[in-house]
């Protein structure tokens, strides 16, 4: 069994909670954490009973010490955001964060393909460590997008939402169905919901600190 976690926004409980009852092989957080402490320490009850995973929602970059506290983790290895990474038998590709004006919003196209495009850009006082500006280590790049499409998985976890969801993006079914995804799980929009994309893709809408299985059934409602 997988379990995929909406956004906790600093409310661990749910997720504990149903680690501890369904004893799963893995659980898959899908950003916003809003941490005032590392990751490793608000999972630390359920970190030897399951797999940890995440993908960054567009809060995790809000303050520093939310930034550190997630990819400077002991759990920071467990980000999947732009890769695919196999998990309790499934191939789960992952892409958090979200698309903004300033660097690529779907249909348009990209005004910053790259990390390193952006950070040309910069002046030195617009840098954060020397770096793009913080909030953009959470927005979606072209690049990052182009290389997941040229892989192949079975479940695509998401921040935003694809066009499932009426503030959603249709780019994210171009990503899934060009990566043979069968099911996608998304955070951010705080709302439960299932419904069917091109290709039969399956669509899970996850809600705040609420908890779904790998089939999308709830198993907690959450916020």
């Amino acid at each position: 069994m997988l379990l995929f976690s909406g956004d906790p926004h600093g409310d661990f409980r749910p997720i504990i909670q149903a680690v501890e009852t369904y004893s799963p092989a893995a659980a898959i957080l899908l950003g916003d954490f809003d941490l005032e402490r590392s990751l490793c320490e608000e999972l630390e009850e359920i970190a030897a009973k399951t797999e940890i995973w995440f993908i960054p929602g567009n809060h995790d970059a809000d303050r520093d010490e939310w930034y550190d506290n997630l990819f400077n983790s002991k759990l920071g290895d467990r980000n999947l955001h732009g890769r695919v990474v196999e998990i309790a038998g499934k191939r789960v590709a992952g892409l958090g964060g979200v698309f903004r004006g300033k660097i690529w919003m779907p249909p348009a196209a990209p005004k910053f393909s790259t990390q390193q495009d952006l950070l040309s850009t910069c002046s030195r006082g617009e840098r954060w460590r020397d770096k793009i500006p913080r909030k953009h280590h959470v927005s979606i790049f072209w690049q990052q997008y182009q290389a997941l499409r040229a892989q192949r998985a079975d479940i695509l976890v998401t921040h935003e939402a694809p066009s499932s969801h009426r503030y959603g993006f249709r780019a994210l079914d171009e990503l899934a169905m060009a990566m043979g995804v069968k099911s996608i799980f998304h955070g951010h929009h705080h709302e439960h919901y299932s419904a069917t994309i091109g290709n039969g893709i399956i669509v899970h809408g996850v809600g705040a600190a609420g908890v779904v299985d790998h089939e999308g059934r709830v198993l907690i409602v959450g916020k």
